[in-house]
């Protein structure tokens, strides 16, 4: 765990810290290969259960026993399932992030990457929670395969994944609304971004975008139950992934 006042190449979450200390207009800059540079308000990752998705909101009911909140961010899942009285262990891979959750008061919080052998060392979970489009995390296809086995030996007999994610399949329509995708390239749901944030460019990483049938065929043939849960207009959805 890192308490480091400074940390280089942390854009995310010296926005964070910057908004927790009250300068609320802190904002970071997402850019990706797929769209232009979008804005990312701070204020986002600190919002209260009303100002959720209904997905997340959704997802939050259904949470139980020891919970892993990967991709914590500034904590709010995290918070929300303390005060209904869950056990929450939080895990951002951003070491101010992780001093923000401290500080808010999440009890629980690790700067760890998802996939840090480490995480195998605690109690099993019963729940993995992965919101924000968080099963992003898994950065690729072949990240996914890696997470559903990586998984199995964090999870508690019975335990569950709860994870959001979209099919981003619009991005590539032309204007008749054909699919105008390279069959020899990437999965199209591969994307790759930067974030930044004043004068600061963090490093290049990869999110995934799984659509719904590609994910129920990695996880099933890892050993899931797949059920999906919910979806909004966006095409965004909730899915469990439930061990074998």
């Amino acid at each position: 765990m890192s308490s480091s006042p400074s940390v280089a190449h942390d854009p995310l979450g010296h926005a964070l810290l910057d908004f927790h200390h009250g300068h609320l207009s802190a904002t970071l800059t997402v850019h990706s290969n797929v769209a232009e540079d979008e804005p990312l308000p701070a204020s986002y990752l600190f919002r209260t259960l009303w100002e959720m998705p209904e997905l997340e909101r959704t997802a939050l009911e259904v949470c139980q026993g020891r919970v892993l909140d990967v991709g914590a961010g500034a904590g709010c899942h995290a918070l929300e399932l303390q005060q209904r009285g869950y056990t929450v262990k939080a895990l951002d891979a951003s070491p101010g992030a992780v001093q923000v959750m401290q500080q808010r008061g999440v009890q629980q919080v690790a700067c760890h990457d998802l996939f840090d052998p480490i995480l195998r060392d605690d109690q099993p979970y019963d729940t993995i929670l992965m919101l924000m489009n968080g099963l992003g995390l898994v950065g690729t296809l072949d990240g996914l395969e890696k997470f559903l086995v990586h998984a199995r030996g964090l999870l508690a007999p019975g335990g569950q994944i709860l994870a959001t994610s979209a099919d981003i399949a619009y991005l590539y329509e032309d204007e008749e609304g054909a699919l105008v995708l390279n069959l020899n390239g990437p999965y199209y749901g591969e994307v790759e971004y930067r974030m930044s944030y004043k004068e600061e460019t963090g490093a290049p990483f990869h999110w995934l975008f799984a659509d719904a049938s590609i994910l129920q065929d990695y996880a099933e043939a890892a050993g899931y139950t797949v059920e999906f849960l919910d979806h909004d207009e966006q095409d965004q959805y909730l899915v469990r992934l439930t061990l074998l």
